[in-house]
């Protein structure tokens, strides 16, 4: 069955987005990738800015529903957010990885208020995924979930701009330090 129209606009235009940048790529090179009509990309997309908040959304909708695959999986809390991080050291592994889509759409797209609250609506949902994982090993999850969150965040940038994925697996033993120590303040002395 063929892709849908809006389908077949949004998976051309977010290949280019991640790979070459928002501002790089102009509407026309979109039309062309996508093999539509002008008139065609503007009735699905009103303007370029709904077309990079769709692109955002639907990264968005991939990355929670992979996050939340961990957390409905059966297993202690602390090997869930190794997973979480293993899992995020696989996709830094290859060498299309740029980073975090959000953080690059907000750093080329920021003036748009549509990017910049899908990108805002995505870190809160990783935090509360994180938070919700804390919540069955600690008793008081919110610190350990925003320290959580800020190594995620912190490993995306991290080998963004350096290049080594490697960061991600230090994120990851520090993510365990985090959990460790969260859940031995729990315990009575």
């Amino acid at each position: 069955m063929r892709e849908a129209i809006a389908d077949q606009i949004l998976t051309a235009a977010s290949a280019l987005f991640y790979r070459e940048g928002i501002r790089a790529v102009g509407i026309d090179r979109i039309i062309e990738e996508a093999n539509v009509a002008k008139a065609t990309l503007y009735r699905h997309f009103p303007s370029k800015d709904h077309l990079v908040a769709a692109y955002l959304q639907a990264r968005h909708d991939r990355v929670i529903r992979s996050l939340q695959e961990v957390l409905d999986a059966a297993g202690p809390p602390r090997d869930q957010i190794k997973l979480i991080f293993e899992r995020l050291h696989e996709k830094a592994d290859s060498p299309e990885f740029r980073g975090c889509a959000f953080a690059l759409a907000v750093a080329e797209h920021g003036d748009s208020e549509r990017v910049v609250s899908v990108a805002r609506t995505h870190k809160a949902m990783v935090r509360d995924i994180f938070a919700a994982i804390m919540a069955r090993a600690s008793d008081n999850p919110d610190q350990a979930a925003a320290h959580l969150s800020l190594l995620y965040e912190g490993a995306l940038a991290t080998v963004a701009v350096g290049r080594d994925p490697r960061a991600v697996l230090v994120a990851r033993d520090c993510a365990l330090s985090v959990f460790d120590t969260a859940v031995s303040t729990d315990q009575p002395s």
